[in-house]
C-alpha cells in the first residue's frame, strides 16, 4: 500500500478532540514538570554552593544519581516499582475539576526530578557566573543572605540560566512521549492506538512529528523574546546601518593612511 495523502491531509488539517486534549496534556505536563524541576533545581543549585558540607554532598549525591539513571527507569520507578514495594500509591485526583490520573501525577513527578538534576547544574553555573566583587561589594553595604540573592545573584544569574533552561524544555516537551508508557494518554500513545486500528503508522507517525515541531518551534519563538528581553540592557550604541558601519570601520584607516602622508 502506498501513501494515503487523503489520510494524511484529513489528520493534519483536522487532527480530532482526542488528539488536541491529549495535545494539551502533552503541554500541561511539561509545564508543570519544568516547574517543579526549576524548583527543584533552585534548591540544589544553592545547596551545590553551600558552606555545609552534608548540605553539599547530599545534593551532590542527587545529581549523580539521578543523572546516571534513564528517564524511563524513573517513570516506570515511581508508577509501578514504589506501589509494587508497598511503599506509595498514585490514584486520581479531582484538582478545580479536571481529573489528574495516577500515570500522568507519576509522570510529572518523574520528569520533575529527573529535570531538577539538570537544572541544578544550570543553576549553580549561573550563580558562579556572578562576579564576586559584586558579591563582596553588597556584603559590605549591609546586605543580608535573602536581599543579596534577590537583588543581584538571581538577576544576574538568570540571563546566563535562561538559555541552557529553554533548551532543557525544548527537549523535555520531546521527553513526555516516554510517559506513554506508564499509561498517560499523552499524542504519542493516541498515535499508537490510532495505528493499531487504522494501519496508517506512516502517516500518523508524520503528523505526529510535525506535532513535535510545531510545539519546538513556538518555544523557540517564547525563548528567543525572552532572551532578547532580558538583554535590552545591552543596547548597541555603535552604527546601525550598512553604510555607517562601513565608514566606521574604514575610518581609522583613512585616518592612518592620511598620517603618513
Amino acid at each position: 500500500m502506498g501513501f494515503d495523502w487523503t489520510f494524511f491531509w484529513s489528520r493534519l488539517t483536522d487532527p480530532g478532540d482526542l488528539y488536541l486534549i491529549a495535545l494539551g496534556r502533552t503541554v500541561v505536563m511539561a509545564v508543570l514538570a519544568m516547574a517543579l524541576g526549576l524548583v527543584i533545581g533552585v534548591v540544589v543549585g544553592f545547596g551545590r554552593l553551600s558552606r555545609f558540607l552534608v548540605v553539599r554532598a547530599v545534593c551532590g549525591f542527587y545529581i549523580w544519581l539521578i543523572r546516571g539513571i534513564p528517564v524511563l527507569v524513573l517513570l516506570v520507578f515511581f508508577f509501578s516499582g514504589l506501589a509494587a514495594a508497598g511503599f506509595f500509591r498514585f490514584s486520581d485526583v479531582v484538582v478545580f475539576g479536571f481529573t489528574l490520573s495516577a500515570s500522568f501525577q507519576a509522570a510529572v513527578i518523574g520528569l520533575a526530578i529527573h529535570e531538577g538534576a539538570y537544572m541544578a547544574e544550570i543553576v549553580r553555573n549561573g550563580i558562579q557566573a556572578v562576579q564576586r566583587g559584586q558579591i563582596e561589594a553588597a556584603k559590605s553595604l549591609g546586605m543580608g543572605t535573602f536581599q543579596l540573592t534577590r537583588r543581584i545573584i538571581l538577576p544576574q544569574a538568570t540571563r546566563v540560566i535562561v538559555p541552557p533552561l529553554g533548551n532543557d524544555f525544548n527537549h523535555l516537551l520531546k521527553t513526555t512521549s516516554l510517559a506513554s508508557v506508564i499509561g498517560v494518554q499523552e499524542i504519542f500513545q493516541l498515535t499508537e492506538s490510532m495505528s493499531a486500528t487504522t494501519f496508517k503508522t506512516f502517516e500518523l507517525l508524520i503528523v505526529l512529528s510535525i506535532t513535535y515541531l510545531l510545539l519546538t518551534t513556538i518555544w523557540n519563538v517564547i525563548q528567543g523574546m525572552i532572551e532578547t528581553r532580558l538583554r535590552r540592557h545591552e543596547r548597541d550604541d555603535g552604527p546601525s546601518g550598512f553604510i555607517e558601519k562601513a565608514l566606521f570601520y574604514l575610518r581609522p584607516r583613512v585616518d592612518a593612511a592620511l598620517e603618513r602622508r
